[in-house]
C-alpha cells in the first residue's frame, strides 16, 4: 500500500478528546488505559502496537464494545443485567490534542482506500492501513465514525496513550453510569434480570 504524503498531511487533525469515554472489562477498571493485543477493526495484523479505542459519548461507546452485531437478525435484543455488571466505563483526559488521521468524511476515498478499511464488518482492511499508518508516520491514531450510530470514534495507538492520555482510577462500573438505560434504549436494547436472580 502507497500512502501520498501530501494527502496524509492534508487529512491530519488535532482534537482534544477530553471526556471522551471508553467500556472496559470490570476485571481491568483499576487500569482504565490498559491495552492489549487484539483483533478489531484497526488493530495491528501482527501485534506490533495496541490500541486503545475512545468513543464520542457513551452510546456509542456501548454500541461498539458491548452491542455490536450481536442482534443482528434476531427479534429479541435484550442483555443480562449481569453482562452489564461486568463492565466500567472511563472518562479520558488529555494533555495535548491527538495529531490523528481524519477517516471520518471523504479521507479514505482521498487516500485510495476501500471503504471496508472504516465501514466494513470485516476488518482486515482495517488492519492493515493501520499498520502502514503506524509504521510510516508518527501520527496519534485515526478519528473515524461509528458505523453502528455514525458518532465519532478514535483509535490511540500506544505510543500517544502513554504520553497524552490519562484517567482516573478506577474507572465507573457501567451500571452506575445515569445515561446507561437511555443509551441501551436508543440502541433498542432491553435489560433482563438474571433467571437465578432472587
Amino acid at each position: 500500500m502507497r500512502l501520498d504524503k501530501a494527502v496524509l498531511q492534508q487529512l491530519v487533525v488535532r482534537i482534544d478528546a477530553m471526556d471522551y469515554v471508553r467500556i472496559l472489562d470490570r476485571a481491568h477498571e483499576d487500569t482504565p488505559l490498559g491495552m492489549g493485543y487484539g483483533r478489531t477493526r484497526f488493530s495491528s495484523p501482527n501485534d506490533v502496537f495496541r490500541l486503545l479505542y475512545l468513543a464520542q459519548d457513551s452510546r456509542t461507546a456501548i454500541a461498539e464494545r458491548i452491542v455490536r452485531d450481536r442482534f443482528q437478525g434476531k427479534a429479541k435484543r435484550e442483555l443480562l443485567a449481569s453482562e452489564l455488571r461486568s463492565y466500567s466505563i472511563a472518562a479520558i483526559t488529555n494533555a495535548d490534542p491527538l495529531a490523528l488521521l481524519d477517516l471520518r468524511h471523504e479521507g479514505a476515498n482521498l487516500l485510495g482506500l476501500p471503504t471496508d478499511v472504516v465501514r466494513a464488518r470485516a476488518q482486515s482492511a482495517g488492519r492493515g492501513f493501520s499498520q502502514e499508518l503506524h509504521d510510516r508516520t508518527s501520527l496519534d491514531g485515526i478519528v473515524y465514525m461509528s458505523r453502528i450510530t455514525n458518532r465519532e470514534c478514535v483509535a490511540v495507538y500506544e505510543r500517544a496513550v502513554t504520553t497524552k492520555l490519562s484517567a482516573e482510577a478506577p474507572a465507573l462500573p457501567l451500571v452506575r453510569l445515569a445515561t446507561m438505560i437511555t443509551d441501551l434504549r436508543a440502541l433498542g436494547v432491553t435489560i433482563i434480570a438474571d433467571i437465578d436472580a432472587p
